[in-house]
């Protein structure tokens, strides 16, 4: 069973919170909230302001102004009683070169407080670990598998994880994967980061971007894209007429019996309705991938450097 905190309506809230660095000003009014049990992406090129954002949770930076509550305690006055309760995985793993892998898993869930030998067995053996080897042995996937497993073998309410899946390879990354989507089941929290857009639209229950230091959206992945066109492709009998006038129809373009456009969301039915008077052979719909809403939001703005 996963330790509950009950008693709080989020697992974790950021209102207006500023964060600065000299001149920069990091997170500019940033405002975020993760509900328990979900599993919530959050998204944003180098230099958005995540990277703070994930200081402010853990303890390691004070917000400048604002409010900050992770698992009803504030992270920067109370960060022992947090840290007994959350599980983190860092985006640069750097491990104690002399011991082994093992021996580095064990002391990091002790020092977590909440040892679970049988869960760190399992582990090992899906993440297909030999923690035997020295740590300065491990290749870059390695060395992130001991940190997975040290997190994962903790039985956490909250799991914060940044970059998780950096340096493992396609199977490592569907282990992982499972493994998050367990968390979820049996009532844990976690909040995702990571640059690998398919990982968070698979996973994510909500996601949130962030743009120079404040969020500008949170919603499901259904809830974004009923914002944005779906792209249609269709092959049909006859030739149809009064597409190209319906509302929310774009780029329309017609070769013989193919029809290629896009259409909003809430103009979908009545295009498809329209396809069916003439007669669909084919139909292929496709909505907005998550990398192409990410970039909606991003388009006209280069990544700039870290925060």
């Amino acid at each position: 069973m996963i330790c509950m905190v009950s008693g709080m309506s989020t697992a974790l809230q950021l209102r207006h919170v500023v964060k600065t660095f000299g001149p920069t000003r990091a997170l500019d009014g940033l405002d975020l909230s993760v509900e328990h049990g979900e599993i919530h992406g959050f998204l944003g090129p180098n230099g958005a302001g995540k990277s703070t954002t994930l200081r402010i949770l853990l303890g390691l930076l004070k917000a400048d102004s604002g409010t900050v509550r992770v698992l009803d305690a504030d992270p920067w006055a109370e960060p022992q009683r947090l840290h007994r309760e959350l599980s983190y995985i860092p985006g640069e793993v750097s491990l104690w070169p002399n011991l082994t892998g093992g021996q580095v898993i064990d002391l990091l869930t002790r020092l977590h407080g909440r040892p679970d030998p049988a869960r760190r067995r399992v582990l090992l053996e899906r993440f297909e670990l030999d923690p035997t080897k020295r740590c300065r042995s491990y290749s870059k996937g390695n060395r992130q598998k001991v940190a997975l497993v040290a997190a994962l073998a903790n039985r956490a309410s909250l799991y914060i994880f940044d970059e998780p899946t950096s340096g493992l390879d396609p199977l490592m990354e569907e282990v992982f994967e499972r493994c998050v989507q367990e968390l979820r089941d049996q009532g844990a929290t976690v909040l995702l980061s990571s640059h690998i857009l398919s990982e968070v639209e698979r996973l994510s229950d909500r996601i949130s971007i962030i743009r120079q230091g404040h969020i500008v959206r949170t919603a499901s992945l259904d809830q974004m894209r009923a914002l944005h066109a779906t792209a249609v492709s269709a092959t049909l009998a006859g030739p149809v007429s009064g597409l190209g006038a319906l509302p929310g129809v774009r780029g329309l373009r017609v070769t013989g019996e193919r029809v290629d456009f896009s259409v909003d969301a809430a103009h979908l039915d009545a295009a498809i309705a329209l396809l069916g008077r003439a007669g669909i052979r084919s139909l292929v719909s496709q909505p907005p991938s998550l990398e192409e809403l990410f970039l909606h939001h991003y388009g006209d703005q280069p990544a700039g450097g870290s925060r």
